[in-house]
């Protein structure tokens, strides 16, 4: 119940704060009166592009790394956004909305041994609900609309760059390729979550910090292009299904299934020397490191972005 009232409110805080400054801006006579150059300002913006994952799977050809040194290109996915901007003044914004991605890995792509015979894979939707605070460096440019040089007319911008940061909520489904179809994979336990002597159950859906950077210019009175990166620090290692040790197989097996036994010790074989231990046991055998839970995962955007500005009428009260 906590979850889904933190993605209400993440969704409807920005629509609060333009219901409470449309009220202070109502007539001139107003305390709260704020001026033709400052007032708030409404905005609708719309983003596709690509995301991209890091997280356990795939990546480098080395040991894992964290970050930008174990980016994989080839797992990039599609990704959508859409939001609502609220600009209280020329310099700082709130946007609440949703985003969706598509992120993946695979062993497969990398050729560091201990990865590759590992041999898993994974992909899964995120839907996200967050809201961001937006720092402007650049305010709006009045002049006319085609920037001729002195001449009046409407207000046109001129190229303009922010950061931003926030909070925000997702949900996640991390599934694997099995006989030739896509299985959820968080049921099967293939760490042994939930199970005796393995980790507890992971939930769906985790908390993330959005942050990142956006620039954005018109292409007329109300519209404007831009482009936005932006990267999701989340509080969950399990995106990709992998974080811990390996359970024991045969255990995994009579509790859930050939295909949780499967897919949580898909490793290739023969096994080669250097993944053998000389006690005689593999690298994938119970106990053994599977995943490492020292980094949380991650998820990133790069969105073209579109951005209407909604139009706005002042009430005036009648002075009789």
């Amino acid at each position: 119940m906590l979850k889904k009232i933190l993605f209400i409110l993440l969704f409807l805080t920005p629509f609060l704060a333009s219901a409470q400054y449309g009220n202070k801006i109502k007539h001139k006579g107003s305390s709260g009166f704020v001026n033709k150059k400052n007032r708030p300002s409404r905005y609708i913006v719309l983003g596709v592009g690509a995301s991209n994952f890091l997280g356990e799977l795939g990546g480098a050809n080395q040991i894992g790394t964290f970050f930008v040194k174990d980016f994989e290109f080839s797992m990039t996915r599609p990704s959508a956004a859409l939001s609502y901007r609220y600009k209280f003044n020329q310099f700082f914004a709130l946007n609440g909305g949703f985003h969706y991605c598509l992120v993946s890995g695979n062993d497969n792509l990398t050729t560091e041994p201990f990865r590759q015979n590992r041999n898993l894979s994974f992909r899964s939707n995120i839907f996200e609900a967050s809201i961001q605070g937006e720092l402007y460096f650049t305010k709006e440019q009045q002049g006319h609309l085609y920037r001729i040089k002195n001449a009046k007319g409407r207000k046109s911008y001129k190229l303009q760059a922010y950061l931003f940061a926030g909070v925000g909520g997702f949900y996640y489904n991390p599934k694997a390729k099995y006989h030739g179809k896509w299985v959820a994979l968080q049921p099967l336990s293939t760490e042994g979550e939930g199970l005796d002597g393995g980790p507890k159950k992971y939930s769906r859906v985790s908390v993330c910090i959005p942050y990142g950077i956006g620039v954005s210019d018109a292409i007329g009175k109300d519209w404007s292009v831009g482009i936005e990166i932006g990267i999701r620090k989340t509080f969950t290692d399990y995106i990709d299904d992998v974080s811990g040790d390996y359970y024991d197989n045969a255990s995994l097996r009579a509790q859930k299934g050939s295909a949780a036994a499967d897919l949580a010790d898909p490793s290739l074989a023969p096994y080669p020397t250097s993944l053998e231990n000389p006690l005689g046991y593999r690298q994938t055998s119970t106990g053994q490191q599977r995943g490492d839970p020292t980094h949380k995962d991650a998820y990133m955007f790069t969105n073209i972005t579109v951005t209407y500005k909604l139009r706005t009428h002042r009430s005036v009260r009648s002075k009789f």
